[in-house]
């Protein structure tokens, strides 16, 4: 089986979108490395989650990937708080009670929790994917506009089951 690892926010669930916003609406530029440190370390997970939304079906879609018991499939996320991960899970856990969940803190890369040789990493961020291939690990972007940015693109989750055989 293939060890697959899917990111949460931006793949699984618009959580960027989410957070983004507010960004905007407190004045806080993205490039400020600190404030928006700051910002997502003090944010309240709670409501963020609660005002995103599943990404093109991602639950169903997970659901069918496990199904197809072509994968041995775990939630890898980037985390900076301790009330995101609490918060993360009590999502995850609503949709499957089983799954592996990964949190990662955001200062640590991806690569340096587990193994990536040979597991391949959904990701919607071209830096992780970069660092995952270096790892010897396979990289898929995902995009909804199909930007793969040098990179095989999903715009949906079901489709790594035919993709990937």
């Amino acid at each position: 089986m293939i060890n697959l690892y899917i990111d949460f926010d931006g793949v699984i669930m618009n959580t960027i979108e989410i957070t983004y916003k507010i960004l905007k609406q407190k004045g806080i530029d993205l490039k400020d490395y600190n404030s928006c440190k700051r910002f997502y370390q003090q944010l309240n997970w709670a409501k963020v989650l609660k005002n995103s939304s599943a990404i093109n079906d991602s639950w169903g879609c997970i659901a069918r990937i496990i199904n197809s018991q072509k994968f041995n499939v775990a939630i890898l996320t980037h985390v900076n708080s301790l009330a995101e991960i609490e918060e993360k899970v009590k999502v995850i856990r609503q949709h499957f009670r089983d799954i592996t969940i990964i949190p990662v803190p955001k200062s640590i890369s991806k690569t340096e929790m587990l193994k990536a040789e040979g597991a391949v990493l959904v990701d919607d961020y071209v830096h992780n994917l970069k660092e995952w291939e270096a790892a010897g690990g396979y990289g898929i972007r995902f995009d909804l506009d199909m930007d793969g940015k040098g990179y095989p693109v999903i715009d949906r989750l079901d489709v790594l089951v035919d993709m990937l055989d």
